[in-house]
């Protein structure tokens, strides 16, 4: 573990250089510990792959204290008392109506379809961070079977719900935007929403587990065609 200066009123604790299941299990362990022990001192927690940033109230804490105190609680971290992240489950429609890629990613693996999407829902996946958009987690790591590259070209509209594949990572997408992952299938659940309490349904360090639904569950739950 390191920790440097990140500016005057933050640090960055960096965990490891290579992400993993259990590098990021102690990044969600961290922002608990830290949460529960120094809150009064901090302004925000940015969880990332194997980093963390930590904002905090120059007025209450100095740098050097800051940086030992947490040294002190991360150093040896407890492995029991601190629980893994909520398990989060999201239906999808696979289809070539929703997913333009999917087709195109089972010959390249030479798989069938059917194959493909019991690959992409047969195991938990763990949202490593959020970014690029609100509520945009990236999940990892799918089979090593269905690994694909980004599309050479993106597209400049990717509908809301979009489920992609990009390397070994996994997304949906919470809003319209460009993007050049290769898209499978589509989520009509939301995973951003200023009006929702919290605004998004996961956050770093949780579990998700996708599920496989019809057309008409997936229009009656809200998806758009």
């Amino acid at each position: 573990m390191k920790i440097v200066a990140a500016g005057e009123n933050a640090l960055m604790i960096y965990f490891a250089d290579q992400l993993s299941p259990q590098v990021s299990e102690r990044v969600h362990q961290a922002v608990t510990l830290l949460e529960q022990s120094l809150g009064n001192l901090l302004i925000d927690l940015v969880p990332s792959y194997a980093s963390l940033l930590v904002i905090y109230d120059l007025y209450r804490i100095d740098m050097d204290t800051l940086s030992r105190q947490i040294t002190n609680l991360l150093e040896y971290p407890s492995q029991s008392g601190v629980a893994s992240g909520k398990l989060v489950e999201l239906p999808v429609y696979y289809s070539l109506e929703t997913g333009p890629d999917l087709e195109a990613l089972a010959q390249r693996a030479g798989l069938s379809i059917d194959e493909v999407v019991a690959l992409h829902q047969s195991r938990e996946y763990r949202v490593y961070a959020i970014g690029f958009a609100p509520g945009f987690a990236y999940l990892g790591e799918v089979d090593e079977q269905i690994v694909a590259p980004r599309l050479a070209t993106p597209r400049a509209q990717v509908p809301r719900g979009s489920v992609g594949i990009a390397g070994r990572q996994t997304a949906v997408y919470p809003a319209q935007s460009p993007g050049g992952w290769n898209l499978i299938g589509c989520c009509p659940s939301r995973m951003f929403s200023l009006y929702a309490d919290p605004p998004m349904p996961v956050e770093v360090g949780d579990r998700v587990r996708f599920w496989s639904i019809d057309r008409d569950d997936f229009l009656a739950m809200g998806g758009k065609l």
